[in-house]
């Protein structure tokens, strides 16, 4: 770990005390840390920030696709702490063969819909989500058109159909 980064940062040395493995990388954009995460580590990482270090609310789940990289998908869990006035960007990377996380469903009821974006958008699934369906397109879409691999029109357009 990065020891200057680590220090700027009560929260990640409370991470890197209590899950000395769970930390991978640190990185800090625009003064915000960027804490990656083992994936497996995930929830319980998450557990902790919001009861131990209060960071009560999850402000937001996307993802990135680094295609043709391995791991291809990188998702990315923004924290803020309202009482502390802080922010924390947390981020798992996934292999595209294996993009499957653990729900945060059971910490914030916010990640319900913001998985099932991800997910409609990206296609990571999330373990232990009560509901894992499409939430902004028809479930009988095929694909996820934010992969940087899906056609830009889609796989039923055809330019026949064009005026």
């Amino acid at each position: 770990m990065n020891a200057q980064v680590a220090e700027s940062s009560p929260a990640v040395q409370a991470i890197e005390a209590r899950f000395p493995d769970a930390i991978l990388e640190l990185r800090t954009d625009r003064g915000q840390m960027i804490v990656y995460l083992a994936p497996a580590s995930l929830v319980e990482v998450c557990r902790f920030l919001k009861n131990g270090q209060q960071f009560e609310r999850l402000a937001g789940i996307t993802a990135v696709d680094w295609y043709p990289l391995d791991p291809r998908f990188e998702v990315v869990y923004l924290l803020h702490s309202i009482s502390r006035q802080l922010r924390l960007r947390l981020k798992c990377r996934v292999a595209e063969q294996d993009a499957e996380l653990d729900s945060l469903t059971a910490l914030w009821r916010s990640a319900n819909w913001y998985e099932r974006e991800v997910f409609d958008l990206f296609g990571i699934r999330f373990r232990g989500h009560p509901n894992l369906r499409r939430i902004m397109l028809p479930e009988d879409w095929e694909g996820h058109p934010l992969r940087k691999d899906y056609p830009v029109h889609g796989f039923k357009y055809s330019y026949k159909d064009e005026p």
